[in-house]
């Protein structure tokens, strides 16, 4: 018996651990995806019924819902490319001064929360918004106000375009200035160049970066919600159909919650197809040098640039600013009057909205840096379908707009096995899934690159596998593992559309509190919140690009 014993093989860590993620993951996002689609056919009497989807299909209101949010994903995503692709192209062909800071100041402007941009506008350019009125008191005129559906296209853009032009950064690191010298040869140059040769070329790199800004634009529920008008979404009917003040509609909600699964699922699925068919591989043995300009030519660069840099920007000054300003009963007081006493009015709620902001993230931080680099290396080291699989459910409920997410959380888990709705446990699981996709990615790129020699021969040496994962291979990954946490850090931090079912008072976070003081106008409380918000997101944002790497790091 002995001698068998010790003829059997020793059980592999790394399939266990493929084991035990993948029935975690089958818990946290199949089951709940399941309660979504099981909750979406029940009928009155509990029976089956499609009651909730021929309520949607044969209703006006909410096709329109689902046109205006289709209406908001496209011309964001249009914007976005049209606004980034220019931005990208002159900050890599051309000289500009303080390039580095701009790169992460364009970063910066997308890591707040996209509703307080629209507060922000609204201060600025709301019915009693200060642009509004000094204008009409210049002209006379009745000048219109941000609200509607083209204040939600400007917000969302100024808000996303980051997203595209960071991936356009990096793409276009990979051209050759070899490709632009033979398109030049054959008298292809300046725009024409850019948008015949080279646009071509980074067509995977867009399609990637399309899908984020349209899932996050078509998902957007604060903005719609503080400057639509009446412009009412998706999100918005979700939102209503499971948290109205006068009666909730479960199955409504859950279904309303299936159509938008299947779209953005097949727009991701679609998204992956066309760039695999179109992708190839580029090494820029001759990166291309940014050339200096004329003055003319640097004057008019120089103020396309650094005026995108003010109009992406204002909305954080406008908040810090409004944060000092003095209020009455909650509003804005007429004339200007700096005070302190926003942040006196808030101090009741502030530290316990920091504590939650900074327990409730750091605990979920920690857990997904965890659980991605585990499953980043046995997605690169160990591949076979059941990893495969394992690495795609990773990414579904960062696809999945966290609404929809906050719903399927709160129909699983507000009952036994799991009652856990909330409570800390369940922001801290939701926020570390949607948000994990950051640090998989960027550690699994570097992972990538790093010989499998280094861990044999560590294990020759008598180091375990998890040794010489903790020991060698972690240290090696600390770039891409630091730089996908801090990027997961501040998206949890600013997360607002997951936690919204989630929460109570005792969970409550600083984007949780802001979106509370908006929606009761108690707007100086929270210009107060927003300002510290966007305080922590800035010094994340420094620390990132302290990391080895700089400004590199600074990658979506």
């Amino acid at each position: 018996m002995s001698t068998t014993a010790r003829r059997l093989p020793k059980p592999d860590v790394w399939v266990g651990a493929s084991t035990v993620l993948s029935l975690v993951y089958l818990v946290i996002v199949v089951w709940p995806l399941m309660m979504v689609l099981r909750q979406s056919v029940l009928g009155d009497g509990g029976g089956f019924s499609w009651a909730s989807f021929t309520k949607f299909f044969t209703t006006k209101l909410y096709m329109t819902s689902l046109g205006h949010s289709l209406i908001i994903g496209v011309g964001v995503t249009a914007l976005s490319i049209v606004v980034a692709y220019p931005l990208a192209y002159i900050l890599t062909m051309f000289k500009v001064r303080g390039k580095a800071a701009v790169q992460v100041l364009i970063l910066a402007s997308m890591m707040s929360p996209p509703f307080i941009g629209a507060y922000s506008w609204i201060l600025l350019l709301g019915s009693n918004g200060l642009v509004t009125q000094a204008l009409q008191k210049l002209t006379g005129l009745n000048v219109p106000s941000i609200y509607g559906l083209p204040g939600i296209l400007a917000v969302l853009t100024l808000q996303l375009v980051p997203l595209i032009f960071t991936y356009l950064m990096g793409a276009w690191r990979t051209v050759d200035v070899s490709v632009l010298e033979a398109a030049e040869s054959m008298g292809c140059s300046g725009a024409r160049r850019a948008f015949r040769v080279v646009l071509p070329l980074l067509v995977p790199t867009l399609l990637a970066g399309s899908l984020l800004v349209f899932v996050r634009a078509f998902a957007d529920f604060g903005t719609p919600m503080l400057i639509g008008k009446g412009y009412q979404t998706m999100p918005y009917q979700i939102y209503s159909a499971a948290n109205s003040e006068v009666s909730t509609d479960a199955a409504f909600a859950a279904a309303l919650s299936v159509i938008v699964i299947i779209l953005t699922l097949a727009i991701f699925f679609a998204q992956k197809y066309i760039a695999a068919r179109k992708s190839f591989t580029m090494s820029a043995m001759r990166p291309i040098e940014p050339k200096a300009l004329n003055r003319g030519p640097s004057v008019l660069v120089h103020v396309i640039v650094y005026g995108y840099l003010v109009l992406s920007l204002l909305p954080l000054v406008v908040v810090i600013i409004s944060s000092f300003r003095k209020t009455i009963n909650g509003q804005f007081a007429a004339g200007i009057h700096f005070t302190f006493a926003n942040y006196q009015a808030a101090s009741a709620d502030i530290g316990r909205f920091i504590k939650n902001t900074f327990l409730i993230g750091g605990i979920a931080l920690v857990v997904l840096v965890v659980v991605a680099i585990i499953v980043s290396y046995i997605t690169v080291r160990r591949p076979n379908p059941v990893n495969k699989v394992l690495d795609a459910l990773t990414m579904v409920p960062y696809v999945v707009p966290g609404l929809v997410v906050g719903i399927a959380f709160l129909l699983t888990f507000s009952h036994p096995p799991l009652r856990i709705t909330g409570t800390a446990a369940i922001m801290v699981m939701a926020l570390a899934i949607r948000r994990m996709s950051y640090t998989i990615r960027s550690t699994t790129a570097l992972l990538g690159q790093v010989s499998p020699s280094i861990e044999e021969a560590a294990q020759s040496l008598g180091a375990s596998k998890v040794k010489t994962l903790v020991r060698v291979i972690v240290p090696v990954l600390a770039p891409g593992i630091f730089s996908g946490a801090i990027l997961s850090w501040v998206t949890i931090i600013t997360e607002l559309s997951t936690t919204l079912f989630l929460y109570n008072v005792k969970t409550q976070t600083l984007s949780l509190g802001i979106y509370s003081s908006v929606i009761r106008a108690q707007l100086g409380t929270a210009g107060a919140l927003s300002t510290i918000l966007l305080g922590i997101t800035i010094l994340s944002l420094i620390l990132l690009t302290r990391l080895p790497g700089g400004s590199d790091n600074v990658k979506v």
